[in-house]
C-alpha cells in the first residue's frame, strides 16, 4: 500500500484555494472597489454620450451654433467624446495603480505560493 497522494489531489486543493480566495473579504473588497469605480464612470459616460446624441437630434439650432470659423458646438461635443474617453482611461489607470493592483498582486502572490508547492503554474 502506498502513501502517495493521488494525482488529482493537488488540482483539488488548488481549486479549493481558488474558491477560498473568491470567498475572502479581501477579494470581496477588491470587487467592490472595482465596481465602485467602473459602474459610476460607465453611467456618467453613457449619460454624456446620450446628451450628445439627444442634442444632435433635437437641438439642431444649438448644436449648429458656430463658435469659431466653421467650428460649431456639435463638432466640439463630438471631439469632447474622445477627450472624455481618454480621461476616463487615465483615471482608471491611476485608480487601478492605487487601489486595485496592490490588492490583486497580494492575492496573486498568495496564490503563487500555493501553486508553487504543487508545481509550475500554467
Amino acid at each position: 500500500m502506498s502513501t502517495d497522494t493521488p494525482a488529482s489531489a493537488p488540482a483539488e486543493s488548488a481549486a479549493e484555494r481558488y474558491l477560498a480566495v473568491q470567498r475572502s473579504d479581501e477579494f470581496a473588497g477588491l470587487r467592490r472597489a472595482l465596481r465602485g469605480f467602473v459602474f459610476p464612470m460607465t453611467v456618467a459616460f453613457f449619460l454624456w454620450y446620450a446628451l450628445y446624441v439627444i442634442l444632435s437630434a433635437y437641438a439642431r439650432g444649438f448644436m449648429g451654433t458656430k463658435l469659431v470659423g466653421n467650428i460649431n458646438v456639435a463638432l466640439v461635443f463630438g471631439l469632447l467624446q474622445f477627450v472624455s474617453t481618454f480621461v476616463i482611461a487615465w483615471l482608471y489607470s491611476r485608480f487601478a495603480d492605487r487601489k486595485i493592483d496592490p490588492v490583486a498582486d497580494r492575492i496573486r502572490a498568495e496564490m503563487g505560493e500555493v501553486n508553487h508547492e504543487h508545481g509550475p503554474r500554467s
